[in-house]
């Protein structure tokens, strides 16, 4: 099954940073704090697996309910269960979703700053150090 969600905020993240994916999930193990884009590829994540789960449970779901298969005492307890397990998924996944597109929406993609002859910067102002007095 085709997922679009997690394939549209996947986008919205590239595009955001400019970046493959693979790419910025690399940086983002890479770095030892948390940041945004760690918390975006985090909720994605969720997205994604709401989203394997969900095929899952609906393949596991046909499987329970083929015309041919009679449905015994045991069978409408499994039915039941992934009947659940798909109303949980849909609902992490399109949560999540709502939560991570509103988060998206609210940042924009910044232009690189444009480099400046050396011979214009001017250098830095050093802060003095507080004068230490002789004894």
């Amino acid at each position: 099954m085709i997922h679009t969600a997690s394939r549209q905020i996947a986008e919205h993240i590239e595009f955001l940073y400019g970046r493959p994916h693979a790419e910025l999930e690399a940086h983002a193990e890479s770095t030892t704090h948390p940041n945004m884009l760690s918390a975006l590829l985090a909720a994605h994540g969720a997205i994604e697996f709401a989203e394997r789960d969900l095929d899952f449970q609906l393949q596991r779901l046909r499987k329970l309910t083929q015309p041919e298969r009679e449905v015994g005492r045991y069978d409408a307890g499994h039915i039941y269960d992934c009947a659940r397990r798909i109303g949980e998924a849909v609902a992490v996944r399109d949560t999540q979703a709502r939560h991570v597109s509103a988060v998206l929406q609210s940042l924009h993609r910044t232009p690189a700053p444009e480099a400046t002859p050396a011979a214009l910067v001017a250098p830095p102002v050093l802060a003095a150090a507080p004068a230490t007095r002789a004894r």
